[in-house]
């Protein structure tokens, strides 16, 4: 059928309403997209909780063969964008009072719009959070996501994963909350390195300078409907690997759940026949960080 000329402005103005509206949404979130088409084109299997909780359709295969020109140790070029290692990317260690602790950062020092910690898991350090090859180029999105929006990303090396890791991590997280002026601070921790965020929940001085956290194939914490994290109630994601063989998905599943239930702001995703490593990969790190700054807006 031959569409007549007079309804060319009726789709012109359609066309300016989709358009709109696609300005708006994406001027809510705090991060602008990068390589979105790449990273967030992920195909959801399963939903319930309202979409709270959701698994996505993972192949390996698809997500590491197909990704990597070698697999699991480079990424092919099209994931990574490397100009921002030279441009705000340093090595450097932070005397925080009493404490050293050697982070890489990228982006600005000060006056940064947001701050992202990212918490290695054992045998890791700062390394691993700012190598922008390996898990499919997802840490070089992360670097790009965090400075082209205004914001600094810090990866730290922990030293351990008991209250001195959790003190060293709590002195980070006030540094770079006065550097910011009180901007919001996002704590995120992979495996092991999840014991350092369940111990900054309890740590109410920490609290109040979190806007929320992410646990990416993390350990379960019963306690902590008890933690002052949990009484500011700040959002929280999960995100983990069906088949994952150090931490049970179900048990981390079964404690979100319990937080939906009570109207905790949470969300949970679970990649399907994931493994232990699956969700640093795969995480969307642009859907969850735009998430914990507003949970209201999706």
């Amino acid at each position: 059928m031959r569409m007549s000329t007079a309804h060319l402005p009726i789709l012109s103005a359609i066309s300016g309403i989709l358009l709109l509206a696609t300005i708006q949404d994406a001027a809510a979130d705090m991060l602008k997209p990068f390589k979105d088409e790449l990273f967030s084109n992920q195909t959801v299997i399963e939903s319930h909780d309202n979409g709270a909780f959701q698994t996505i359709d993972y192949q390996e295969m698809r997500d590491i063969n197909g990704r990597d020109q070698i697999p699991e140790k480079r990424v092919k070029p099209a994931y990574v964008d490397t100009g921002v290692r030279w441009k705000a990317q340093e090595d450097e260690t932070l005397q925080l009072g009493d404490r050293k602790v050697d982070v890489t950062r990228i982006g600005p020092a000060s006056k940064q719009a947001f701050t992202v910690i990212f918490i290695h898991g054992r045998g890791g350090d700062r390394r691993l959070g700012s190598n922008d090859y390996t898990f499919g180029g997802n840490f070089n999105r992360l670097k790009n996501l965090a400075y082209g929006n205004g914001g600094t990303y810090y990866a730290p090396s922990v030293k351990g994963f008991d209250s001195n890791g959790v003190a060293d991590i709590a002195a980070l997280i006030r540094y770079s909350s006065e550097q910011s002026g009180g901007k919001p601070v996002i704590l995120t921790c992979a495996s092991m390195g999840s014991f350092i965020c369940w111990g900054i929940t309890r740590d109410a001085e920490s609290v109040k300078r979190l806007k929320g956290m992410a646990i990416l194939s993390g350990v379960t914490d019963p306690d902590f409907t008890k933690s002052a994290f949990y009484k500011a109630k700040l959002p929280l994601w999960f995100t983990h690997g069906s088949k994952d063989p150090v931490y049970a998905a179900a048990d981390q599943e079964a404690l979100f759940e319990k937080l939906y239930k009570a109207h905790y702001p949470t969300r949970f995703t679970l990649f399907e026949t994931g493994n232990h490593g699956t969700p640093v990969r795969m995480t969307d790190w642009r859907k969850v960080l735009n998430w914990i700054v507003d949970p209201q807006a999706s």
